[in-house]
């Protein structure tokens, strides 16, 4: 598995030109290496691989990252980073652009003196977008606890409970069932705050007859989910079930459209264009949907902006949504794996109907 990222790395250093890599990024540390400790580096030539860390985690690096030759360091990174250069005879150095900080950079540069250091954008997040299977295996894993998390909080959902009392029954029940978190701060948003897409969850409490918008994920084995479902506290008005309607129907526009060698571009139109055509157009603001994996925003971007194809193996989001200033808001969220002649559903959460929970 770490070998053949390893490859596809080599391959791009290659054709980049690069004696060797230098990588800070948690997640890509991780996606080379399967080290999770808060202070570690790698450094990748075309032979080796070498995990820089400190006392700390040396026996975390021996047991996560066997295929790497461990480096306990007692120095700066910087002075590591010089002796290893001489010893390999580099003459050029890639580096994270996204990531390093220009502090960073700068002693970077000075450190390694007569040593080009490069810049490189996306090129690790290119090799990433493609998931291999056990990536597959793991989102997949991390969808299904995330249905259990929604299965789960159903019951708990009724007025006079608070969304910050729900977020945080979820989060126990994630962490109780193995997951190392959330993959991001959920969104638990009900009644007019339900017209944020992005309405975390607060102390106002469930009132009948209002709308309740969750969306969350959780963390697992290094790898994220993310699931929204819409739900009537209640009962439903004809209003609501409206909504939902034109919303589901974009939806399911969304995910008929992905495939393999569609452009992402494609998918946000087929989904906006239904919206559009019941005349809420105005009220959907946001993209479609974005990649996810071990962040859970990643490439590609499921937006007009973004004419990228998909690609087998890609996993994304399909996520509309329809959001009315002081009514409330919908939106209809399930991550997906591009397959060939079409894609291949993660989350199970079923959505054929607006829901009336409480």
């Amino acid at each position: 598995m770490y070998q053949a990222r390893l490859n596809k790395l080599r391959q791009a250093m290659l054709k980049e030109k690069l004696d060797a890599f230098f990588i800070s990024k948690p997640e890509n540390i991780f996606f080379f290496s399967g080290f999770t400790g808060s202070s570690g580096w790698l450094l990748v030539t075309y032979k080796d691989i070498l995990l820089i860390t400190d006392f700390r985690y040396e026996q975390q690096g021996k047991e996560q990252s066997p295929h790497a030759e461990l480096i306990v360091a007692t120095e700066s990174i910087f002075d590591v980073l010089a002796g290893k250069s001489a010893s390999y005879d580099l003459n050029s150095l890639g580096a994270e652009g996204s990531h390093l900080t220009y502090q960073f950079f700068c002693k970077l540069e000075a450190s390694l003196s007569g040593i080009e250091i490069r810049p490189i954008y996306g090129l690790i997040e290119e090799i990433r977008v493609i998931k291999d299977y056990l990536e597959i295996e793991r989102i997949a894993a991390a969808s299904e606890l995330t249905d259990r998390g929604m299965a789960h909080i159903f019951p708990f959902i009724r007025e006079g409970v608070s969304e910050a009392e729900l977020a945080l029954e979820i989060e126990y029940f994630f962490k109780k069932s193995g997951a190392q978190g959330l993959a991001f701060e959920m969104i638990i948003a009900s009644g007019p705050r339900a017209a944020m897409p992005h309405g975390t969850a607060s102390p106002k409490r469930i009132i009948n007859n209002e709308l309740l918008t969750m969306d969350f994920g959780a963390l697992l084995a290094g790898y994220n989910s993310d699931l929204t479902r819409t739900v009537a506290i209640g009962k439903k008005t004809d209003k609501m079930e409206e909504i939902y309607n034109i919303v589901l129907e974009a939806q399911q526009a969304g995910l008929d459209a992905v495939r393999e060698g569609v452009r992402a571009s494609l998918v946000d139109t087929v989904t906006r264009e239904i919206i559009k055509k019941h005349g809420y157009g105005d009220f959907f603001g946001h993209s479609t949907g974005h990649g996810l994996g071990l962040e859970i925003h990643e490439d590609p971007r499921i937006s007009a902006k973004n004419d990228a194809v998909l690609k087998k193996n890609m996993v994304i989001t399909v996520e509309p949504g329809i959001y009315l200033p002081g009514w409330g808001g919908i939106r209809i969220e399930d991550t997906v794996v591009v397959e060939e002649n079409g894609c291949r559903i993660l989350t199970k959460t079923p959505k054929k109907e607006l829901f009336v929970l409480g």
